[in-house]
């Protein structure tokens, strides 16, 4: 797969032309494989390049002083992501893979002569900066507003309609190669409480997540329950294009 081929794929705020597209791939230095579990980038490193996730799932994360850590950013191929370390060049949040991940690194010098070349470019790629900045507006409201059985539901709302963009997910159905442990981490609750949540989404019919796949039985009232409004995704549509060859990818990275 190439680098680009899924950025910004569906997001009406912003499409990339062919050309725009070929730009960015042009700019690509390096492609690059990591396992599982590895941290790409520490907090409050120096950065001189950014990262696009081609396959797999990537985490940004920020640990307590006893070393507990909390998932601020849940990232599916296609984002880049830490484009915001372009114009900062310093993380306040650590970088890591949950899965196998294959990246595309791209210096910031190249991201710099492109933005200087094509304004369009450039606005677009602030665009997608401004689309994190809305999911993490949202989290913020799910962590904050939602009880637990809210907070999964929403996640899992939230990463199915951002799957079904990039045809990693049918609506119904997707790998999710993660632990309760991630979720926990994810939504601010224990692993057991995690537990309890999926036990009552599963018995109420409305999802079952087992063995790295999600399987929604009831979107409508899996969507009511964590109060899940799609606009902040600013997508285009929230169909999965049934042509896509990407459907069984995202369940081993």
């Amino acid at each position: 797969m190439r680098c680009m081929e899924l950025f910004l794929r569906n997001r009406s705020i912003a499409v990339l032309t062919d050309q725009e597209r070929e730009r960015l791939e042009a700019a690509v230095a390096e492609r690059r494989r990591l396992p599982a579990r590895a941290t790409l980038l520490d907090r409050g490193e120096h950065l001189r390049q950014s990262t696009m996730l081609v396959t797999g799932f990537m985490i940004r994360y920020i640990d307590d002083t006893e070393g507990r850590r909390q998932i601020v950013a849940f990232h599916v191929p296609g984002d880049f992501v830490d484009l915001h370390a372009f114009p900062l060049h310093v993380l306040d949040h650590s970088i890591a893979t949950l899965t196998g991940v294959e990246i595309g690194i791209v210096p910031h010098g190249a991201l710099k002569r492109l933005t200087a070349e094509d304004p369009d470019l450039a606005q677009k790629l602030w665009g997608s900066t401004l689309l994190d900045a809305a999911m993490h507006r949202e989290w913020l409201f799910r962590l904050g507003r939602l009880d637990a059985v809210g907070r999964v539901a929403h996640f899992i709302s939230e990463t199915n309609a951002r799957l079904a963009a990039i045809g990693y997910s049918d609506g119904k159905a997707f790998g999710l190669p993660i632990n309760q442990t991630d979720l926990g981490e994810i939504t601010g609750l224990t692993a057991i409480h995690v537990n309890r949540v999926l036990r009552m989404l599963r018995e109420e019919r409305i999802c079952t997540f087992r063995s790295s796949r999600v399987e929604i039985a009831d979107l409508p009232r899996l969507e009511q329950i964590g109060q899940f409004d799609p606009t902040y995704l600013y997508l285009e549509n929230r169909s999965a294009d049934p042509a896509s060859p990407l459907g069984e990818e995202n369940s081993n990275g």
